[in-house]
């Protein structure tokens, strides 16, 4: 049977990102098949394809962990209210969010399922919103003395934070993550830790992910509740948004002194360790759609597709099928050798369907393979993307992304193209955030940025107000500081001393404000 001639999506569309930023957000989530609400508000579905990249993501940090002596250990989901008491700081910054367990059994009554008054529990429990309390309180049967430190653990799991207003990916009530809890016997040590992970995270953003970040600590009024300081991670998104990417907390002694942990210093004297978290989540996959994406859909970083290349036969008549199928299993069977993920589509829909699937989807190369290219002994390869080009249309863009290769240069050249793709990404997202950077120094500047047709993106501003000031910002012109940045992360011309654009007051250093998700 030859190929079907329709019934294909090819002509649903999606949003533009200029006609409706968010709808365009939403539509590439739900079309690329990627999550979807739940039947419980606030919380989603990650699908096989957004499971797929988040596994891959996953396993890009976990080896990084490991490989930094950090090992994984797993701890309940439900904490007792008085352990999240003990530190006040931590207690209050979460109190909003929690969800809270205060009865342990149902029971049918007149036919009608209710909650057993009767199993009211002795204590509420928490759904656990972070976990640095019951980790804790465990590290306390751990340490003793300083020949089990430090202590470097890791957790994957699932959160709650009952999140009033929630968007897939970015901000739901449950979603998944890692949290690093680590124990240092000096301050030092523990500070050394909350910049390595920072560093970690920055790696994966960028050498993985192909999102270039801002590294930076947060201000008191952005900080983690009962952190020291908190180190963050910062990109910026197509729309000149920033998206906090990652944080890494160094947390004192204020969990340890919580739960008691103390241990036996080398001098005899007891002491209470110092204490890290660091996390990243599932807020991830939302940052990597708003990066790289397009009006097509997805647009996938080869180093976390799940499929590298999709191969479509395509034949006309019946007497065509059998050889155009056999060249395309052959295809499949080196490519996967060369050690790439490779689909053969070989579904019984017209072609423009699979095109406009695997497009939407974000699979970097799309190989076509027809009777034509069986006789010439070539391959017709087409790019997910290509850097756009200056005064060049659409039509244009779609040509440049189609090539016809001779067969065994084609296949040759795949693995190289992967990695072409993925530098190119990074190339064009470090682009994008410096036409969307500015280095400003009045407040008139800043206005007229972030009120204007571009509506801002990152500023790099002279900073020394506090948290009324932040405040001030935030209500004027829906800004915050995202990061006052670590040595090394500045532009040209932001570096050295100046007046902050507020209050007038001399600033040691500049910080980034932008508007944010």
């Amino acid at each position: 049977m030859a190929q079907q001639q329709g019934g294909g999506n090819e002509t649903k569309g999606i949003a533009t990102r200029a006609e409706d930023y968010s709808q365009w957000y939403l539509d590439i989530v739900k079309r690329a098949e990627l999550a979807e609400h739940s039947a419980v508000r606030g919380c989603m579905v990650i699908r096989p394809q957004g499971y797929a990249i988040w596994e891959k993501l996953q396993r890009e940090l976990d080896d990084r962990f490991k490989a930094t002596g950090h090992v994984n250990a797993y701890f309940p989901l439900f904490i007792p209210l008085s352990f999240l008491a003990k530190e006040e700081q931590h207690a209050a910054g979460f109190a909003k969010e929690c969800a809270v367990v205060t009865h342990h059994r149902l029971k049918s009554l007149d036919g009608k399922v209710q909650v057993d008054p009767e199993s009211k529990l002795e204590e509420p429990l928490v759904v656990r919103p972070t976990s640095e309390t019951i980790i804790w309180n465990q590290y306390k049967n751990w340490i003793q003395s300083y020949r089990d430190l430090p202590l470097l653990i890791n957790q994957w799991a699932n959160v709650c934070r009952w999140e009033m207003r929630t968007r897939l990916f970015l901000r739901t009530a449950e979603f998944l993550w890692q949290e690093g809890h680590t124990a240092h016997a000096t301050e030092a040590e523990a500070r050394e830790e909350t910049l390595r992970m920072l560093g970690v995270y920055a790696d994966v953003a960028e050498h993985v992910m192909a999102m270039p970040v801002v590294q930076g600590a947060k201000s008191e009024g952005e900080r983690f509740p009962g952190a020291v300081e908190s180190l963050c991670i910062e990109a910026m998104m197509q729309d000149g948004k920033a998206l906090q990417a990652g944080t890494s907390h160094f947390l004192g002694q204020n969990f340890a002194k919580a739960s008691e942990v103390q241990f036996l210093s080398k001098e005899g004297k007891l002491e209470y360790p110092y204490a890290t978290s660091w996390g990243v989540s599932t807020r991830l996959m939302g940052a990597l759609i708003m990066t790289h994406s397009d009006d097509a859909g997805l647009i996938c970083p080869p180093k976390l597709a799940p499929i590298h290349a999709v191969v479509v036969p395509i034949y006309r008549k019946d007497d065509e099928k059998a050889k155009v199928l056999e060249e395309a299993g052959k295809v499949c069977a080196e490519l996967r050798a060369k050690g790439l993920a490779v689909k053969l589509d070989d579904r019984d829909l017209h072609p423009g369907a699979k095109y406009y699937e695997w497009e939407m989807k974000g699979v970097p190369l799309r190989i076509e393979i027809g009777p034509k290219d069986l006789e010439k002994g070539s391959l017709c390869l087409v790019r997910r993307f290509a850097i756009e080009q200056e005064g060049e249309s659409e039509a244009e863009q779609r040509k440049r992304k189609k090539s016809f290769v001779a067969r065994a240069e084609a296949l040759a050249s795949v693995p190289a193209l992967m990695d072409e793709m993925q530098a190119q990404l990074l190339e064009r997202a470090r682009n994008l955030r410096a036409r969307r950077t500015r280095v400003l120094d009045s407040l008139a500047e800043f206005e007229a940025w972030f009120k204007g047709e571009d509506d801002g993106g990152f500023a790099w501003v002279h900073w020394a107000g506090g948290r009324a000031e932040e405040e001030q910002m935030a209500e004027r012109f829906k800004t915050s500081i995202r990061c006052i940045p670590l040595e090394g992360q500045y532009p040209a011309g932001a570096e050295g001393p100046g007046t902050c654009l507020l209050t007038g007051k001399p600033s040691a250093r500049r910080v980034v404000m932008a508007k944010a998700y």
